[in-house]
């Protein structure tokens, strides 16, 4: 059995097993050389934690999936889509460059892709987010990907979000975001992927479609993020 078909075979029975509408999101985290040391292990810490939260919620753990691309040296598809219940974080080591112009646009391909499956297997589904975290600046072609982010935003295909980290260039993520990026808060993983857990519970309990408030990054004891 050749790779597509093994592919189409095992949506078929994913879908199957599992109806409920989805919640897709890419996780594009930068694993290059600076990412090494306490900013790196925070990072590992609090993908841990954003399983375990999204796993209390029994909801969100059949209908948040979530996939990781990294980008150290090269672009990794480190997790294709899986539901909350099946998502085991993966441990993450620095190294490289920041090709983030290349897992953006892998990214994209790979929401695109999911979103295809899904209409073929009649699953409805949420706009998806693209959620980046950096805390460089690009080392590849990035400036391609802008336009190809603006026209989805417009056109509702997706949602990115960028985060940067200390050293992170704002000015780049600037021009990469239709939203202002946001500035993490020294090394707040922890609260940013509980804020990140709780919006997606919050989206998973609407309707398809239906646009739903976040909780603000910036303030609240829990708040992680500056703009």
């Amino acid at each position: 059995m050749d790779q597509l078909r093994a592919d189409s075979v095992f949506s078929n029975v994913e879908f199957a097993e599992n109806p409920e509408p989805r919640v897709p999101c890419v996780l594009l985290l930068d694993t290059s050389t600076s990412m090494h040391g306490p900013k790196l292990d925070e990072l590992n810490k609090g993908l841990q934690i954003y399983r375990q939260a999204l796993l209390t919620d029994p909801l969100a753990s059949k209908r948040v999936e979530v996939a990781v691309v990294t980008f150290g040296g090269r672009v990794n598809r480190v997790v294709d889509f899986v539901t909350a219940e099946q998502f085991e974080p993966p441990t993450l080591n620095a190294i490289g460059g920041t090709p983030l112009g290349e897992a953006v646009s892998t990214s994209l391909d790979m929401i695109e892709q999911r979103k295809d499956a899904y209409r073929e297997n009649g699953v409805a589904y949420y706009r998806p987010w693209a959620f980046l975290i950096t805390d460089g600046e690009p080392n590849d072609h990035w400036k391609p990907v802008i336009s190809r982010i603006e026209s989805g935003e417009k056109a509702k295909a997706f949602s990115f979000f960028c985060v940067g980290v200390e050293g992170a260039n704002m000015e780049i993520l600037g021009e990469l975001s239709v939203r202002k990026p946001l500035w993490l808060q020294g090394l707040k993983f922890a609260e940013l992927f509980t804020w990140l857990s709780n919006s997606q519970q919050s989206v998973s309990r609407s309707s398809p479609g239906e646009e739903v408030p976040l909780e603000d990054p910036t303030s609240g004891p829990t708040g992680w993020a500056a703009v």
